[in-house]
Parts: structure tokens; C-alpha cells; sequence
């Protein structure tokens, strides 16, 4: 038995992105997008970003360049999403496609390594990244209600890529057990595990009854932008490389996992979360039973394959590794709260009773 038994190594995240050669991409950019001038790096999970300043304009852009082993199936998976999340929610600070110079709105290119990448190019997003930003609980509801409409927008949106088995689809959450063995401490260990039992007794025999769409997937801190005049607004939504089609109240979970505060009354910090997001986009009553034990699952998520990824890699481990330490802190504060006394505290949020369901 391989020490990651359980769990479907994707090669997407096992192997790190190769670099690319900075000339190479600035006469790329100038080749299929006319643009020439500054060109700076920007951080990435598995993708080579780049900001590229046209000094023609001073427009900037944000380039990707994709992993070689994504598809281009996932990759049109996110350019086609975006696109229709343009259409029909025009006012949703996310990025815009901005076609080639031939009107592609993306491309295969090869580096030279005999490695085809798609590459694709896209509008950039003013504002401070979330967590340089003072804490507020009207910004908080602003987040909530920012992920509902990216919700609702992306109902009735569909790709043959969203069946894709993807690891960080929390429908996958109990394969990552393998990877708990390299957990040292083993009262963290038996904490993963406690959740990952619930997960695989409460949650996933229920998960294939609720509604599903595409869903972002990855609505964490490090993904929004705010205003810097007024850090109450959301002024952008980044990365959609983890979209998948699942339940939708994944989506939920994964945002409200990064919304629990340990150091406090954990819950007190998500139910006016969740109240939010549900009086923009209802939820069902099943729904809100499950979410508690699906936001738990994402944590062990996290911190399993999180460091799983940084042992591997620890030239990125700084990187990787920036959710971990919290992620612990808060799979602990949940599993001192309880499922029935979140599920209970979400229902009364959301003015559900025994007898009435939202629909």
C-alpha cells in the first residue's frame, strides 16, 4: 500500500509547473496580444501567472499560462464560465476574457519543451487582496452575498469538464484518508479522522439528492479583492482553476471554512455567513444539515493535501502551506462545536424550523 492510499494523485498537483523563460513570454504577449511593456510574475498554486502593463496604454492584464497537464477541456471549462458569468450577471467584479489578436479567447501554445499549454489572457483586477484588509462583519456579508450571486450566476451554465474528478472537490473528501498518515501529531490525526467518519457516514450518502451545478470552488481570502476606499465593497473574485460541477452548497462550505474565527465563538463567525449568502440565494433544508460537515471536510482537505503537496515541493512550501496552521485551529474549534448545535444555529439563521423548508 503507496503512502497516498485512497487518493487519486492527480499529476496536475504532484509535479510543480516547469518556469518559463521571461523573453519567451514577452513575445508571446506580443505576438497574440499586442501588448508590450512591463512584465511581472505573479504567484500561482500550479499555473505561471504573469501582470503584463501595455506602455502603449498603461492597461494591465493578467496572462496565464497553464499547467502542462491541465486539458484544454478543463481550461475552456473556466474561459467558457467566465464568459457566461459576463453575460448574465454583467455587475460581478470577476476577470474578462480579452480575446487574441484574432479573437480566440484562448490558445495552445508550446515554450519549446514539447509541452502544450493553453494560454489564455485576462482583464486586471484593481483592489487589496482580502487579507491586507481590515476585518468587518458588513464585509463579511458583503462576501457572502457576493458568493451567492457568482452562484446564481453561474445556474444553468454547463461543461463536459465539470464531471471531471478533481482532488479538491469536496465530494472527493475521504480520498485524501491516505494522506493522514503522514500526520505526526496523533491527536491531530484522530481529529482528521473523526471528520473525515462523519463525512463518509452524514454527508456523502446525501450529497448525490441535492441540487448541483458549477460551482467556484475555491472562495477563500486569498481569492477576493476589495476596495481600497471602502474595504466593505468586493471589488474583484479571482481563479476559477478549481471549478468542478458538484452540490452547490459546496460552494458555501468551502467560503464559510475560511470565515471561522478559533480564536473566538467560531460559530457566531459563520451563521451571519451563511444567513447571507441564504437570503440571496435560499437554501434548502437538507442543505443547511449538511454544510457543517462538509465545511469540516474541506479543512482536513487542506490540511492533508496541503502538506502532502509542500513535503514534495518545498521550494513552495511557504505558499502551500499558508492555510495550514489556521485550517488545524479551526478543524478543532469545530470539532469541540458539534454538528447538531452548527446545523441548529444555521437552521434559526435561516428561519427554518422542524416543519417548514426553505425550497
Amino acid at each position: 500500500m503507496t503512502a497516498t492510499a485512497g487518493f487519486d494523485d492527480a499529476e496536475v498537483l504532484s509535479e510543480g509547473s516547469p518556469e518559463l523563460d521571461p523573453d519567451w513570454v514577452r513575445a508571446f504577449a506580443l505576438r497574440h496580444y499586442g501588448i508590450e511593456g512591463e512584465m511581472r510574475p505573479l504567484t500561482g498554486e500550479r499555473d505561471r501567472n504573469y501582470r503584463l502593463e501595455s506602455a502603449r496604454s498603461g492597461e494591465r492584464f493578467m496572462l496565464k499560462i497553464s499547467h502542462p497537464s491541465e486539458t484544454p477541456l478543463v481550461a475552456d471549462f473556466q474561459t467558457q464560465a467566465l464568459l457566461h458569468i459576463a453575460r448574465a450577471d454583467p455587475g460581478l467584479p470577476v476577470q474578462r476574457i480579452v480575446p487574441t489578436c484574432d479573437g480566440q479567447p484562448s490558445l495552445l501554445c508550446d515554450p519549446g519543451d514539447g509541452l502544450p499549454r493553453v494560454a489564455r489572457l485576462f482583464s486586471y483586477l484593481p483592489g487589496l487582496p482580502l487579507p491586507e484588509a481590515p476585518r468587518t462583519s458588513a464585509q463579511q456579508l458583503n462576501l457572502a452575498r457576493a458568493l451567492a450571486r457568482l452562484d446564481l450566476a453561474l445556474h444553468g451554465f454547463d461543461h463536459p469538464a465539470g464531471a471531471l474528478a478533481l482532488p479538491w472537490d469536496i465530494q472527493r473528501a475521504d480520498s485524501v484518508r491516505g494522506l493522514l498518515a503522514h500526520i505526526a501529531d496523533p491527536a491531530r490525526r484522530a481529529l482528521a479522522e473523526r471528520s473525515l467518519d462523519r463525512f463518509e457516514r452524514d454527508a456523502k450518502p446525501v450529497l448525490a439528492g441535492l441540487r448541483t451545478q458549477p460551482i467556484h470552488n475555491d472562495f477563500n481570502i486569498y481569492n477576493v479583492l476589495v476596495d481600497p476606499g471602502d474595504t466593505d465593497r468586493i471589488a474583484g473574485i479571482l481563479d476559477f482553476g478549481d471549478m468542478v460541477r458538484a452540490p452547490l452548497i459546496d460552494d458555501l462550505a468551502v467560503a464559510a471554512a475560511y470565515q471561522l474565527d478559533p480564536a473566538g465563538d467560531a460559530l457566531a463567525g459563520i451563521v451571519p455567513f451563511v444567513a447571507a449568502y441564504h437570503a440571496v440565494l435560499p437554501l434548502t433544508r437538507e442543505e443547511v444539515d449538511v454544510l457543517f460537515t462538509l465545511i469540516t471536510a474541506r479543512l482536513v482537505m487542506v490540511v492533508a493535501i496541503s502538506g502532502w503537496r509542500a513535503a514534495r515541493h518545498p521550494g513552495n512550501a511557504a505558499y502551500l502551506l499558508r492555510n495550514n496552521a489556521l485550517s488545524w485551529a479551526r478543524l478543532q474549534a469545530c470539532d469541540r462545536i458539534g454538528n447538531d448545535v452548527a446545523s441548529a444555529a444555521f437552521r434559526r439563521a435561516c428561519g427554518m424550523n422542524q416543519s417548514h423548508e426553505h425550497a
